[in-house]
């Protein structure tokens, strides 16, 4: 691609603060950098899978609140991880994480085990023992 022609559709997603470096050629043939503050269709499928997050953060959230999920589910989602992920940041199996998930079982998990999973989702052992539910922001 040309230096010039390195998109630049504005940025819908971060606002212009969020800038991308390209390689392109300049008007001697050399390859050089060139930055662009968006292109449009990439910007509407992030925006798409921040809603698409944003939504099953939500979602999680209400079965957390209504007591079919444990915190753990929530800022699970509200970290961007998935099981496997968590139970290996977390040191333990799967169905041991999912089991964790259960509000039965997350009441009667030892203070180790809860500050553990408050490391990971980086916050207060407080709050995740509290049930709290820190809201979910988009990155910046």
């Amino acid at each position: 691609m040309k230096k010039d022609e390195v998109p630049q559709d504005g940025d819908n997603l971060h606002h212009g603060t969020f800038k991308q470096l390209f390689y392109a050629v300049d008007h001697q043939g050399d390859y050089t950098t060139a930055t662009s503050i968006g292109w449009e269709p990439e910007n509407v499928a992030l925006s798409q899978a921040w809603d698409e997050v944003e939504q099953r953060v939500a979602d999680t959230k209400a079965k957390v609140e209504a007591g079919a999920l444990s915190p753990i589910a929530y800022y699970m989602e509200r970290t961007l991880l998935d099981l496997p992920l968590l139970a290996l940041k977390a040191g333990k199996f799967q169905w041991q994480v999912k089991r964790h998930m259960k509000p039965s079982v997350f009441k009667g998990l030892s203070d180790k085990m809860t500050e553990r999973y408050a490391e990971i989702f980086g916050i207060p052992a407080s709050t995740l023992r509290s049930g709290e539910l820190l809201p979910f922001k988009r990155p910046a």
